[in-house]
């Protein structure tokens, strides 16, 4: 299954981000990348966003004419899209311009979250080193790519040398086992583990998520467990690679890749095992993604606003469970559902199949592919005292608005049911099958 060929003086086993390092490192070095060491490394593709942009007028001021970065380069906008300033209306200006002199792959307004845009379209690789200018560039880990974020001074010099310095991180293996019960999701799992490693538990660190567990999770399911993985601190991500992945990715690029990972007797600094057979469905209450709770024990709170969506959710999967909980019901007056897509591709395959009309019917907002609420800037932002359940990947006071909103983290399944019920409600209640 591990792709990687070594020489004699690279025999010792390796973790995954040891194996990618070692692959995409300058200098040709045939040691073993150990942790602590500087590695100047050569990514192969890379993203920035209109949160961002300020590293596309550093490169310009730089005066080189071309770009150096290799692999592919994207850009996109998705966290003030529509524009809601005229400032940002400005950064998606000067995007357009800077993709049209250099070449990039420009994804506009509405075309969705940056990361849902890559993945679906199957552009990582498994084995593939990855950087862009967002925290939540470890979501490439599902694919078994090497997803890591940089800064935007980073990315402006990767831009111009076509390379990136990384420090090799030490990995913490995570190992789920058994079978996700009834109204049990990645979300709550990651939440649970997120518990008991707490917000600073793997910092500076590559996780690593495996287990026969695993097995029964779709790619938009294993997406959650490497995204959340950043609210542990983690510096990169990897999910086991098998033929769910590599499936995928032969669907949605038309070439099948080659699996890679890590070695099996590699060195971790910790192994944490889980059962997820024993767990129910949780929400994370405010003000942290660690705060994981059962919902049942919860379910006088009342809510305000219900959200599904960002790059944590927002799915076709997230929107047919949805529109399963609410079809035939009503949305009470006190709550606004809003809904954001999580790309264009997956508004459209939701239309097909349905789901667009019920969650309208059910009195659902639907918002432009984006991050939306989740950014904090426009589109869904919350007054004082209010109360949300997001499916986001974090609560932190002030991430959705107002400092003195709350916010609670939950499945798509649970935000459906929370907002059919105006409170926050287990959804096994609505999923009997």
């Amino acid at each position: 299954m591990n792709q990687l060929t070594t020489d004699k003086s690279m025999a010792a086993p390796m973790t995954f981000v040891q194996k990618v390092l070692a692959r995409t490192r300058v200098d040709g070095g045939s040691s073993v990348p150990e942790p602590g060491e500087i590695v100047q490394a050569r990514p192969d593709l890379s993203f920035t966003l209109d949160a961002d942009a300020e590293c596309l007028v550093r490169f310009e001021e730089l005066g080189i004419d071309t770009l150096a970065g290799g692999g592919r380069i994207v850009a996109a906008m998705d966290h003030y899209a529509p524009a809601e300033s005229v400032r940002s209306a400005n950064v998606h200006r000067l995007m357009r311009q800077f993709a049209n002199r250099h070449g990039l792959e420009l994804f506009d307004v509405g075309a969705g979250t940056t990361h849902q845009i890559i993945v679906e379209r199957g552009y990582p690789k498994p084995g593939n080193l990855l950087i862009g200018t967002d925290s939540h560039t470890v979501s490439y880990g599902c694919l078994g790519t090497c997803g890591v974020p940089v800064g935007a001074t980073d990315y402006t010099a990767y831009l111009a040398t076509g390379e990136i310095w990384l420090r090799v991180p030490e990995t913490i293996q995570l190992v789920l086992e058994g079978s996700f019960p009834r109204g049990v999701y990645a979300k709550v799992a990651a939440h649970v583990v997120l518990r008991k490693l707490g917000t600073d538990g793997a910092i500076y660190k590559a996780i690593e998520w495996g287990g026969s567990a695993i097995g029964e999770l779709s790619v938009s399911e294993r997406f959650v467990l490497a995204n959340l993985s950043v609210e542990m601190g983690a510096k990169t991500a990897y999910i086991q690679v098998d033929d769910v992945t590599l499936d995928f990715i032969a669907q949605a690029s038309g070439t099948r890749p080659e699996p890679f990972g890590p070695d099996a007797d590699a060195h971790y600094a910790a192994k944490h095992v889980f059962d997820v057979s024993a767990l129910v469905p949780q929400v994370a209450a405010p003000h942290s993604p660690a705060n994981a709770m059962a919902v049942e024990d919860v379910q006088d709170v009342t809510i305000d606003q219900a959200f599904i969506g960002t790059c944590a959710s927002g799915r076709v999967e997230d929107l047919a469970v949805a529109s399963r909980i609410l079809e035939g019901h009503t949305v009470p007056s006190s709550v606004r559902l809003i809904v954001a897509p999580a790309s264009q591709r997956v508004y459209l395959q939701a239309l097909e199949l349905g789901y667009i009309k019920t969650l309208l019917q059910a009195g659902a907002i639907f918002i432009p592919p984006g991050c939306g609420p989740c950014a904090g800037i426009h589109e869904g932002v919350l007054g004082d005292d209010e109360v949300a359940v997001s499916t986001g990947s974090r609560n932190f006071r002030g991430r959705m608005g107002s400092q003195k909103a709350q916010i609670y983290l939950g499945s798509a399944a649970t935000v459906a049911a929370s907002a059919r019920t105006g409170r926050l409600t287990d959804p096994r209640e609505f999923l009997v099958a």
